[in-house]
C-alpha cells in the first residue's frame, strides 16, 4: 500500500486510488494511514469525526464508513499480481477488538521516508558533514507537495498530527538552512529565506539566519532591519522580546561592522544535542 500525506491525501493498493471523495470517509482514511499498522481505537477516529458531539448513531455510522473504504479495498484488491496470497478488505483493514488498523504491506510511505531522511540528516549534521546534511534534509523537504493533509477537513485528531508534520517540516528546513550556511551558501539562499520571514512572521531561528545570510553578504544594514522588524512583530503580536540569543547575534553584527567578523548565538538556543553555534562570519 502506498501512502501519501505529505500533501494531499493518497492512498492506493496495487496502485489504484482507494481515497474517498466523501469528506467523513477521507478523515478516517486519513487518521489510518497516518497510523498504519497500528490500531487506531473507535473513540479516537469519533473524537475525530465529531469531537465532543457525537451522535447517538456514532457508531454505526463509523462502522459504515469502514464498510465503504472496505468496497474501495475491493476493488483494488482485484488488480492483486498473479500468484499473490489471497487477502479479502478486511485483511487490508482490520477490525480488532479497540478499534481499526491499516495494514500498510510494506508500500512507499512518504511521512515514513521524509522521518528517514530528516534522521540521516540530522545524524550528518551532529558528524558535521554539512555537504550530507544538506543532501539528506533537502531530499526530505522535497517530499512534501504542500501543507499535510492539505485536502482533508481537520478534526481535533488530524489537526495535532497536521501540526505536529508541519513542525518535523520547519525543523528539517531549518536544520537544511543551517547546512547551507555552514558550506558558505549564504548568497544562494537569500531568495528563499526572504520568502519564508514573511511566512512566519515571528519564527525567530529563520529570521537570525537572514541577519547572517544578509551580514555575510555585505548587506548589513538591511540585517539589522531584519531584527528590528521583528522584534515590532513579537512586541506588537505575542508581547514578547526577542530572545537573548537573536539580541547576542545582533549585537555581533552591530560590533561587526561591514566586515562579517563577530560571532553570534543561533537564534532560540542551540541546536538539539547541543551543536555548536552558527557564526555571524
Amino acid at each position: 500500500m502506498d501512502i501519501e500525506v505529505l500533501g494531499a491525501l493518497a492512498v492506493r493498493e496495487n496502485g489504484i486510488s482507494i481515497t474517498p471523495t466523501a469528506p467523513k470517509p477521507r478523515q478516517v482514511l486519513a487518521l489510518l494511514a497516518l497510523h498504519a499498522g497500528q490500531v487506531v481505537p473507535v473513540a479516537t477516529l469519533m473524537e475525530e469525526l465529531w469531537e465532543e458531539r457525537p451522535p447517538r448513531s456514532a457508531r454505526t455510522t463509523l462502522q459504515t464508513y469502514v464498510l465503504q473504504l472496505r468496497d474501495l479495498i475491493t476493488t483494488a484488491l482485484e488488480r492483486e499480481p498473479a500468484g499473490a496470497a489471497p487477502r479479502t478488505a478486511k485483511d487490508v483493514l482490520v477490525t480488532t477488538p479497540g478499534g481499526y488498523l491499516l495494514v500498510g504491506n510494506g508500500g512507499a510511505q512518504d511521512m515514513r521516508e521524509f522521518e528517514r531522511l530528516a534522521g540521516l540528516g540530522y545524524r550528518a549534521m551532529d558528524a558535521d558533514d554539512f555537504q550530507g546534511a544538506s543532501r539528506q534534509l533537502r531530499a526530505a523537504l522535497d517530499l512534501w507537495a504542500g501543507s499535510a493533509l492539505a485536502d482533508v477537513h481537520h478534526g481535533p485528531q488530524l489537526e495535532m498530527e497536521a501540526r505536529r508534520l508541519e513542525e518535523s517540516r520547519l525543523c528539517a528546513l531549518d536544520q537544511r538552512i543551517e547546512a547551507d550556511l555552514r558550506l558558505g551558501c549564504h548568497r544562494e539562499i537569500l531568495g528563499e529565506l526572504t520568502v519564508l520571514v514573511n511566512r512566519y512572521r515571528t519564527h525567530e531561528t529563520l529570521h537570525g539566519q537572514l541577519m547572517v545570510a544578509l551580514h555575510r553578504s555585505g548587506r548589513r544594514s538591511e540585517s539589522l532591519g531584519v531584527y528590528q522588524r521583528l522584534r515590532t512583530t513579537l512586541v506588537r503580536e505575542l508581547g514578547l522580546e526577542p530572545s537573548a540569543a537573536l539580541r547576542r547575534l545582533q549585537r555581533s553584527v552591530l560590533m561587526a561592522g561591514p566586515e562579517p567578523a563577530a560571532e553570534g548565538g543561533r537564534p532560540g538556543g542551540e541546536r538539539p544535542g547541543g551543536r555548536r553555534l552558527t557564526r555571524v562570519g
